[in-house]
C-alpha cells in the first residue's frame, strides 16, 4: 500500500483541506523497531515532517529542519516520518543532513493516509492539544521559523519570535 501511495505522490507540497482536525492515533515504527502511537505525542507542540530519501526537496529541507530543531527544540518537538526507506537508510540519510530528532517509519502509510498527504515533503504543525494548526509543503529556515511562531501563538505557548 505504501508504494502505491508514493507512486501517486510527487515532491513539492501537501494536500491541505484547511479544516481544523486532530492528529490521528496511529502506530508508527521507531528506529529500534519499537512502536509508538502518535497519541503519545499530544501534550507538546509538534512539527511533523514527512519525507523520504529519494525526494530531492526533502533532502534540502532536512538540513533546514535540523538547524531549526537545534535552535528551537526546547520550544517544539520535531518528528520525522518516513513511509518508504529502510530504518538504516532513513537514519543514515537524515544523519548526513544533521538531523538529531526522532525518526519513525509509517510502513503501511497509515498516518500518511489519515492526513491525506499527497506530496512530499509535507509538514504538519500540531498544537499541544492535538489540533492540527497548519500544514504545508517545502519550507526553508525562515518560513519554518515563521510557521513555528504561528504554531506557538495558536498553542498559547509563544515565546520571543525568532523571525
Amino acid at each position: 500500500m505504501s508504494a502505491a501511495l508514493l507512486t501517486l505522490s510527487a515532491c513539492g507540497g501537501s494536500d491541505s483541506s484547511g479544516e481544523s482536525e486532530t492528529l490521528p492515533d496511529v502506530e508508527l515504527i521507531g528506529v529500534g523497531e519499537t512502536t509508538v502511537n502518535t497519541s503519545s505525542w499530544v501534550g507538546e507542540p509538534l512539527v511533523i515532517n514527512f519525507w523520504f530519501s529519494t525526494c530531492i526537496p526533502c533532502a534540502t529541507e532536512l538540513v533546514d529542519f535540523a538547524e531549526v530543531d537545534a535552535a528551537r527544540g526546547d520550544e517544539v518537538r520535531f518528528v520525522g516520518v518516513n513511509p518508504i526507506d529502510t530504518p538504516e537508510s532513513m537514519v543514515e540519510f537524515a544523519g548526513e543532513r544533521g538531523v538529531a530528532y526522532d525518526l519513525f517509519r509509517d510502513e503501511f502509510a497509515e498516518l500518511q493516509e489519515e492526513l491525506r498527504v499527497a506530496q512530499f515533503p509535507a509538514t504538519y504543525f500540531v498544537a499541544s492539544d492535538g489540533t492540527i494548526v497548519d500544514s504545508t509543503g517545502v519550507l526553508d529556515t525562515e518560513s519554518l521559523n515563521r510557521k513555528i511562531d504561528e504554531l506557538l501563538t495558536a498553542d498559547g505557548t509563544s515565546q520571543e519570535t525568532t523571525t
